[in-house]
């Protein structure tokens, strides 16, 4: 049985300076992202591309949702294995080159989770990180490796 999710984010372009997209230079890259009942992200292109640097970049919010997803997917089969999680931090890395045409892509994304247990057990918390990995929904859906370099810290 297959199961399907669906998913909608309104996105609206507040780039508009007056004479939209007539020149490179004359438009903002400012966006808002909405859902119902959810604060807004506020977003932009990164600062190389002409964009507001306050604001969450695309990029950006790709590697947030992989480390996001990871951590969910991590957390979940603790719990299916009886590690107790009781704190969970990941400062995490992503490369972009860009393309001589002007495009671009991801090349790799490196997670560094560092995960504190209540036990003893840190050789399978740290085991879990590929199951967390083959779970995690962002990550099979991207065309590049993602790598995890986990810390595990027995509390």
């Amino acid at each position: 049985m297959k199961l399907e999710h669906h998913y909608g984010v309104t996105l609206e372009w507040l780039g508009n300076r007056g004479t939209g997209t007539s020149d490179y230079r004359a438009y903002g890259r400012n966006t808002v992202a909405t859902v119902p009942g959810k604060p807004p992200i506020e977003g932009s292109a990164d600062r190389p591309f002409r964009g507001d640097p306050d604001r969450w970049n695309p990029e950006e919010l790709l590697l947030a949702a992989l480390s996001e997803c990871h951590m969910l997917s991590y957390l979940h089969v603790a719990a299916t294995n009886g590690v107790i999680v009781t704190a969970y931090r990941d400062e995490a890395e992503g490369t972009m080159v860009q393309t001589p045409d002007g495009g671009g892509h991801f090349t790799s994304v490196t997670l560094r989770p560092v995960v504190t247990i209540a036990g003893t057990d840190d050789r399978l918390a740290a085991s879990l990180h590929a199951e967390a990995s083959a779970k995690c929904f962002i990550a099979a859906s991207v065309n590049f490796p993602v790598g995890h370099e986990p810390v595990t810290i027995v509390s």
